[in-house]
């Protein structure tokens, strides 16, 4: 293993370990759940958004460590973004997931998802914590 797969795999684990914005959101105005019936990974996205931006993202998981870490990413790069620049973000996680994409200093810990390209089967579980943000985005949640 490469020392770059060996830092990849260190900032999955460690976002596994120790995820970002865990737990529900009690005041979300927003909120989805995801699920993969494939693996059987569960992801529920709260967030409270406010003037169209993201004032608070928070999310639980029973799922694998790469989904929980995907999500644990999320969380730290989406709070505070705008709902375009969360869309911008979002896009820029599937291009590192799919194809030959050079990184580059903006991509802070998302860079790390790169590795999971090496394992196609697992490319689901690092996209649905973003997809469930999207699904999060156009729901409200019941008074």
């Amino acid at each position: 293993m490469s020392e770059l797969d060996e830092l990849y795999q260190s900032i999955i684990l460690d976002h596994n370990k120790r995820p970002r914005h865990y737990g529900a959101l009690t005041d979300a105005t927003h909120q989805a759940e995801g699920y993969n019936p494939l693996c059987g990974d569960k992801v529920q996205v709260y967030l409270k958004i406010h003037d169209n931006r993201i004032e608070d993202l928070r999310f639980e998981a029973a799922s694998c460590a790469i989904c929980k870490a995907s999500a644990s990413m999320m969380a730290q790069e989406l709070q505070g973004k705008t709902l375009e620049e969360a869309a911008q973000r979002g896009k820029r996680v599937q291009l590192l997931l799919s194809e030959e994409t050079v990184a580059s200093d903006s991509d802070g810990d998302l860079v790390s998802l790169q590795g999971v390209r090496k394992f196609p089967a697992r490319i689901k579980c690092a996209t649905l914590p973003w997809h469930t943000f999207e699904d999060a985005v156009g729901s409200t949640c019941k008074p």
